[in-house]
């Protein structure tokens, strides 16, 4: 009886990540839709039948409809209950539509390299004209992404070592990758600071770096510089070599 009550309680779990999908989809929210998959293929275990029909998805589905065929969410009337709409009422866009696949790779989408690479284009050109406010605000979101991505990368690759070492050497790389771009950013978020001047602000954030890249890394010594021209440490690192008499 009590095994029966767990199966049951976990198949009520994942019914109810089902719907919360289908109301992602619904509404046209591949982001949710990617993370409630990436969660169901990872806790079913990979190795099982129904993680397998997942991780495809993962990888083919979780798309988001092209605009000009985007079917519009009904709004309902404010008193009127939240019905969840069944997988009959979803239209399906069409298989064939190159433009329906794999659209966490297209550069509309936040949660990507590109979508990233765009907020940092965005802070950029925010620095150039002197805009200083709107600058921290793309390299704060800037961060968000790439640190998320980080984050999802390094869960594929704890949950595929072991079982596929191709896969998870490949997502450990993508992780330590956007991990690097995440303290890009960071360092970037903190030159902003500074020219703000509010060093209360970039301290916390170089330090962060440091301890991420290491002090002896290229982006670990131009931090540690930053801190030693705020006058936060004493001494310069690397040293500078004594010159002989």
């Amino acid at each position: 009886m009590l095994r029966y009550l767990q199966t049951n309680s976990t198949l009520c779990y994942y019914f109810k990540l089902q719907n919360l999908m289908l109301v992602a989809k619904h509404n046209h929210f591949p982001n949710l839709r990617f993370g409630l998959l990436l969660v169901i293929a990872c806790s079913l275990g990979l190795t099982t039948p129904v993680s397998a029909q997942y991780r495809t998805r993962v990888i083919e589905e979780g798309e988001q409809p092209p605009t000009d065929n985007m079917v519009p969410a009904a709004t309902p009337a404010p008193d009127a209950p939240f019905v969840l709409p069944t997988p009959e009422s979803i239209p399906a866009p069409p298989p064939s539509d190159p433009n329906n696949l794999r659209s966490l790779s297209q550069s509309n989408n936040l949660l990507s390299l590109q979508g990233g690479q765009r907020l940092m284009e965005d802070a950029s050109s925010a620095i150039g004209s002197q805009n200083y406010s709107l600058a921290v605000q793309k390299l704060q979101e800037a961060r968000q992404v790439y640190n998320q991505l980080s984050g999802l990368y390094g869960q594929l690759a704890d949950t595929f070592s072991g079982i596929d070492n191709r896969i998870s050497e490949t997502q450990r790389t993508n992780a330590l990758n956007t991990a690097e771009m995440r303290d890009r950013a960071t360092y970037q978020l903190a030159l902003v600071h500074r020219a703000q001047n509010r060093p209360e602000l970039a301290v916390p954030l170089l330090i962060q770096i440091i301890k991420s890249q290491n002090p002896t890394t290229d982006l670990g010594k131009k931090a540690f510089q930053q801190l030693y021209e705020l006058g936060f440490v004493d001494s310069p690192f690397p040293r500078p070599r004594a010159v002989a008499p």
